[in-house]
């Protein structure tokens, strides 16, 4: 990764759970699009995107999410929850804070997941999305319902996590864990050393280990979400649709989740949509093929210019008040 890229000095923010670290480039006056990074990933998902798209002319926010890298809780007592509901509603508070009314949100992973459920949620708050992996939002009623065995062994740490061995590992070596999930996610990436060194060092976060177990053993069944998130969790569970103009991407390299045409999430999609699939590419898309992401997000802009209606629908035409 040249240094030049490399997603620094960072801002803070504060909302009413977190002091979030996060990055920013590009014009103030621009549209803003909020990139929302995975796991065991960082923020250098997208050290390629971000100035791309800041020389595209956007405002880019790239924020750490909960329990990684710089970001903290403001209390010791709340929750380290690391339900969707809860990754979701991070994006709304951060936006608040950072006083945007509406933005483009981009994600893949945890972060796709995010910004799914804000889409689904808040739509009034979003431009448009992106997606890597389609519709995100987990149906937590069906979390018991096997898929075939070959995918199964590749979501070995959802259940190693469920267990104290699991909690044990993943404390003593987050970025050996990150490492065999990189590989299995994605085969065909050629990731260095250094690059995966570098999204360690936002695993040293003191919440990590009780944010990413929170998050498996909610999705599974295992953990009760937190009390302040149960409305949305309800809602969610549901399975909203994304109403917003939206981009999906699957990789065709994908070690986890096979590429598709599209037609299978179809339906939770009831806005202008596009598919496409992307050459080569793993789990961790923006990062392996920046250029296709980048380009989504451009792609997304374009359509939501395509149907004004949408704006008329809600009343409001900018993003920042």
């Amino acid at each position: 990764m040249p240094d030049h890229h490399a997603l620094a000095p960072l801002r803070r923010v504060s909302t009413d759970t977190l002091e979030i670290g996060y990055y920013e480039a590009g014009p103030t006056e621009g549209d803003t699009v909020l990139l929302l990074h995975g796991f065991p990933y960082d923020i250098h998902s997208y050290a390629e995107v971000a100035p791309s798209l800041a020389e595209s002319g956007f405002r880019v926010v790239v924020p750490h999410l909960r329990g990684h890298g710089p970001t903290r809780f403001l209390s010791a007592t709340k929750p380290r929850s690391g339900q969707q509901a809860a990754l979701g509603a991070d994006v709304i508070a951060l936006m608040d804070a950072l006083g945007v009314r509406r933005a483009y949100l981009a994600g893949y992973d945890w972060g796709g997941r995010a910004a799914n459920v804000a889409a689904a949620l808040w739509p009034e708050r979003v431009l448009g999305l992106v997606s890597v992996n389609g519709y995100l939002i987990q149906d937590i009623a069906a979390a018991t319902e096997p898929v075939d065995p070959e995918r199964e062994a590749g979501f070995w740490y959802f259940y190693y996590f469920l267990t104290e061995r699991g909690r044990a590992g993943l404390a003593r070596d987050p970025q050996g864990v990150a490492r065999v999930i990189w590989k299995r996610n994605s085969p065909k990436w050629p990731f260095r050393e250094q690059d995966l060194e570098l999204a360690a060092r936002s695993f040293a976060n003191p919440d990590y280990t009780d944010v990413v177990l929170h998050s498996y053993r909610h999705r599974l069944g295992f953990a009760p979400g937190a009390e302040r998130y149960a409305r949305l969790e309800a809602r969610l569970a549901g399975l909203p649709p994304i109403t917003v103009p939206a981009v999906t991407l699957d990789g065709l390299a994908d070690g986890n989740f096979p590429a598709t045409d599209g037609s299978s999430t179809a339906r939770h999609f009831t806005g202008p949509r596009l598919h496409r699939t992307v050459a080569d590419a793993g789990h961790n898309l923006p990062q392996e093929r920046p250029e296709a992401f980048a380009a989504a997000v451009r792609d997304v802009r374009d359509l939501r210019q395509e149907h004004p209606a949408r704006d008329r629908l809600t009343g409001r035409r900018q993003d920042t008040p």
